[in-house]
């Protein structure tokens, strides 16, 4: 486990605006409590609340990845308007302690769905 610091910085704040996910015309997600993630130099990414997720569109698969900062992180493929999207969102179901808020969040490729903010 390695700790966020000056040479691997990680923010996390809430964004204020509204978070839409969609794939097509369907709507995946939808919140006004996303987390936006800011690490290193990577680009920034908004984490969702599960509950404001449709979960029924959601198949968990048996992908995982760690990272050494976050922890495990499992992931989910979405079935939606006839298509299957493989391994479209990541989630860190136990994240490391210096990442607990983004327990009970998901992410988002934006190569596989569209994440916008729409308010």
């Amino acid at each position: 486990m390695k700790l966020p610091g000056p040479d691997h910085p990680i923010t996390i704040t809430p964004n204020p605006r509204r978070v839409r996910v969609t794939a097509g015309d369907i709507v995946i997600a939808e919140t006004s409590k996303a987390l936006t993630l800011k690490e290193a130099r990577y680009p920034a990414v908004q984490y969702v609340p599960r509950e404001d997720t449709n979960m029924a569109l959601l198949e968990r698969t048996d992908r995982v990845t760690h990272c050494p900062y976050k922890g495990d992180a499992s992931y989910y493929s979405v079935k939606a308007d006839g298509k299957t999207l493989d391994n479209a969102i990541w989630t860190y179901e136990t994240p490391f302690p210096a990442m607990t808020e983004i327990s009970g969040h998901l992410a988002f490729y934006p190569d596989k769905v569209k994440i916008e903010e729409v308010g």
